[in-house]
């Protein structure tokens, strides 16, 4: 091919085109300069998708640093009195990712907008590729299916990754969260008791506050009162003066175990005499209990009588072990009455040990055993010698007023026992059923009730500074790991394809200059003011009437003059040989 050959003859559909007749841009004119929006330009993008990238990273990081810390520190009081926290940590994350999205979005709607000339650029193709094309007008779902269609690949990768952008904001949203977390220091209490044998002891109080709190306790569902936890009474402490009460106050103390050591029977016989009924239990320990049931007492009977048999010689009544017995006639069968006993030994240690107490309710958490309690005193050291009153059955009082409290504990709690097992789910026959119902609930209400009454009668005033640790409520700002998780990946996987596409669109683009926005009239009339095809187009026609007008022909942008030039068959105007990209000479070929 030389400078010889002439242009393939234009169809007679519309008037020769006079591309030809424009001045070449930097030889007959000043050649103009290129075209390009700031935000595709390759070193910002590379930019932006390096800081998401960057972002990306550091949220993984810092979701790392809020999980092995526990979070991060926050004022107890909000500093911005005029918004809550939720808004803080919600608005703030999403102020960052905001120009993030808008930035794609943007970038994205310009790739579409360049789209149409890329094509026309890279060669010739049919009006529904090129000048039909509106990427712009159509709804992102549209873009993504005529994109496909056309293998406009990149154009679809990004109009993807503009809707996923869209994702980030909700994301964010959701990524901090400020919780009342536990937080520890170091701190000391107040301990004001200590190991002492209450001079008031053998008055009974303590003993019927106990027995009466038991009862409250099986009637309302209540669980063990401050200080008392299962088998154990802690000697009472208190926090500093000025602390909130919404944590937990760990110390080294006192504690007083109480063991009930109670047993079933190793055999138990019911005999009827007279009209009543005489039981006789054995026990694994080989002591021995009887006692009498008048049918004329009614159907549900209880008591608790002291096992002299199985006590050393000596010893008072008031420290004897006990014998709790239950009996059931049910009347809706012709059976006979069915009869339990629970022979119960107890004792008490004393230990150091380390325990909890929520400073909310007073509530006794877990206790540790540090070490045995040495110092001398009056409860494991004389006159008690490590005795533990049985709280049940007592010597005979000295005054109507122990006798009546002496009588309404004996009575009482036998009583709250069998009212408990009463409460089972299946009734009381269930716990005469249970090989180990009525050994269950005996030792449940009776441990309660000696561990409280040790309150009172085995501790003694005292007022001490102890150290402790002090764990309170305090907001600490988390990271969300699931909103985390995405956000990170998310701002990752945008970053590197926002960057290839705009890379390779970059790299599509060097075939083509504009020098002016393309989207304006103007600037569409100077691209093809000159090309002729013009005339087959009328201004009320639609889509489709221009596209059956515009059919056979592909189009192209002449490369001296930047110009949308049209032609049918392959017939193209080579007779311009000085490219408007700065090439000496450019030849095309008719089969483009």
């Amino acid at each position: 091919m030389n400078e010889s050959v002439e242009a393939t003859p234009r169809p007679p559909r519309f008037r020769n085109s006079t591309v030809h007749q424009i001045p070449t841009p930097g030889i007959q004119s000043q050649r103009p300069p290129r075209y390009e929006p700031l935000i595709i330009k390759t070193w910002f993008v590379a930019l932006v998708a390096a800081f998401m990238i960057g972002l990306g990273i550091t949220i993984e990081v810092v979701l790392d640093i809020s999980s092995t810390h526990n979070g991060f520190y926050v004022p107890e009081k909000n500093i911005f009195s005029f918004a809550s926290p939720q808004f803080l940590t919600s608005f703030f994350p999403i102020l960052l990712v905001v120009p993030l999205a808008y930035f794609w979005s943007i970038a994205d709607w310009m790739l579409r907008w360049y789209q149409p000339y890329v094509t026309l650029a890279e060669g010739s193709v049919p009006a529904s590729r090129s000048v039909l094309l509106d990427y712009i007008a159509l709804n992102q779902i549209a873009v993504l299916f005529y994109s496909f269609k056309y293998k406009h690949h990149l154009v679809y990768i990004s109009t993807l990754t503009a809707l996923i952008v869209a994702l980030l904001q909700p994301l964010a949203g959701s990524l901090l969260q400020v919780q009342q977390v536990p937080h520890t220091v170091e701190s000391t209490a107040i301990s004001t008791r200590t190991i002492a044998l209450s001079p008031d002891v053998t008055q009974l109080e303590a003993f019927l506050a106990s027995a009466g709190y038991a009862d409250a306790a099986v009637y309302s569902s209540l669980g063990d009162p401050p200080y008392v936890h299962g088998v154990w009474t802690a000697a009472h402490f208190e926090p500093e003066p000025g602390v909130l009460l919404n944590g937990t106050l760990v110390v080294n103390t006192t504690g007083l175990q109480t063991e009930v050591n109670c047993v079933n029977t190793r055999s138990l016989s019911l005999i009827s005499s007279s009209g009543n009924y005489i039981a006789q239990a054995a026990f694994p320990n080989a002591c021995f209990a009887n006692f009498t049931f008048g049918t004329a007492d009614g159907n549900q009977q209880y008591s608790v009588i002291n096992a002299s048999s199985c006590a050393p010689d000596g010893q008072e009544i008031s420290f004897q072990p006990v014998v709790f017995w239950y009996y059931l006639q049910d009347t809706t069968t012709t059976n006979g009455p069915q009869v339990s006993a629970i022979f119960c030994q107890p004792s008490m240690k004393v230990f150091t040990m380390a325990t909890s107490m929520n400073l909310s309710n007073g509530t006794l958490g877990d206790c540790t055993i540090l070490q045995n309690f040495t110092e001398p005193n009056n409860v494991t050291g004389d006159p008690l010698n490590g005795e533990v009153f049985n709280g049940v059955v007592f010597d005979d009082a000295s005054n109507v007023y122990m006798a009546a409290r002496a009588i309404a504990i004996n009575s009482g709690l036998p009583g709250t026992v069998y009212r408990y097992a009463s409460q089972q789910p299946n009734g009381i026959q269930s716990v005469f059923g249970d090989p180990y119902g009525w050994l269950n609930a005996t030792s449940k209400i009776y441990t309660q009730h000696l561990a409280v009454a040790a309150q009172a009668n085995y501790f003694g005033q005292t007022n001490t500074t102890i150290p402790a640790l002090l764990t309170t409520d305090v907001p600490r700002l988390f990271v969300q790991a699931l909103p985390a998780h995405l956000l990170s990946s998310l701002t990752i996987l945008v970053g590197i394809a926002g960057f290839i596409v705009h890379t390779l669109h970059a790299i599509s683009r060097r075939k083509l200059w504009l020098t002016s926005p393309p989207g304006s009239i103007a600037s569409i009339v100077s691209l093809t003011s000159r090309s002729g095809f013009g005339e087959l187009l009328l201004p009320y026609y639609d889509e489709s009437r221009m596209r059956s007008s515009l059919s056979g022909l592909k189009f192209h942008l002449d490369q001296r003059t930047g110009a949308i030039v049209a032609e049918e068959d392959g017939g193209f105007d080579a007779s311009d040989k000085v490219s408007l990209l700065g090439h000496e000479e450019v030849y095309r070929s008719p089969t483009f």
